[in-house]
């Protein structure tokens, strides 16, 4: 689909009754062609859902949250606005129950992206939304980046270096003051990037100087982090290197990439700011 032809950035009447008709898909190559060292990898988009609603057969409203997975070996994304209004539109259309809504939505996604999507609805007093410390070396808080002054914004992977002592190591560093553009809105989308790998160390303020160099840096979510796990993987040959991101949510949705050449964890998780 040409992206003009998207319902995101345009004023959109909301529909509450149900239609799979809604859903639009981009096609995953229009990002993957912008990556000049586009790597191989396996990977997830794990999207939270926080606003769904429906009515039971009674007429009553019920509400609920979901997670949502696609695997990167789709040729296709969901557009995230047309999700929005997807879901929205279960709002005042009856179902038997939880467990229906959740087949309908899982049967919709996985025809409008042709991959076997998973789909788990909970109630909202489940634990599966719980909030999660990031694990690993936040680098704007570390020795290595506390006086560090930053000039670059604008995207440079070039910044990306080892550390002058070589050492193997086995770490995870992430931060917290990622933000790229819509590249079709050019509005801010804010994340946590996490970097876990095996390899020779690599330079913790080179790192935080690439990510900020990506400050205006145009793409998707799920084109940003292949465009990170690319780019680490092309200058710094790691040996395992898992990078995934927790973008903070928009419309009631967000959406978390994960990228590796390694074991996928089972990443769901939340961050404080999701």
């Amino acid at each position: 689909m040409d992206t003009q032809e998207l319902v995101l950035g345009k004023s959109t009447v909301y529909s509450d009754e149900y239609s799979s008709a809604l859903l639009q898909r981009i096609e995953r190559r229009l990002g993957r062609e912008q990556i000049k060292h586009l790597q191989k990898f396996k990977g997830v988009d794990i999207w939270h859902l926080y606003e769904m609603t429906y009515l039971n057969l009674q007429g009553m409203p019920c509400v609920c949250m979901g997670i949502m997975k696609v695997p990167s070996h789709s040729d296709y994304i969901v557009e995230s606005k047309s999700l929005k209004l997807y879901e929205l539109s279960f709002t005042q259309t009856k179902f038997r129950d939880l467990e229906t809504v959740e087949k309908v939505f899982e049967r919709d996604l996985s025809r409008l992206l042709e991959c076997d999507v998973t789909v788990e609805l909970y109630e909202v007093t489940t634990k599966n939304f719980a909030i999660n410390k990031v694990k690993g070396t936040c680098l704007e808080k570390s020795a290595a980046c506390r006086n560090l002054v930053i000039s670059e914004y604008t995207y440079n992977p070039k910044l990306l270096s080892l550390s002058e002592s070589k050492e193997l190591v086995s770490e995870t560093l992430y931060t917290n003051l990622f933000r790229s553009l819509c590249p079709v809105t050019s509005q801010p989308d804010h994340a946590t990037i996490s970097v876990e790998y095996r390899g020779n160390q690599i330079d913790k303020a080179a790192l935080l100087k690439y990510f900020i160099s990506l400050r205006n840096h145009q793409g998707f979510h799920e084109q940003c982090v292949e465009l990170i796990y690319s780019d680490i993987m092309y200058y710094l040959k790691p040996d395992v290197l898992t990078v995934s991101a927790n973008f903070t949510r928009r419309g009631g949705i967000d959406i978390n990439p994960v990228r590796s050449n390694t074991f996928l964890h089972a990443i769901s998780s939340r961050t404080v700011r999701q």
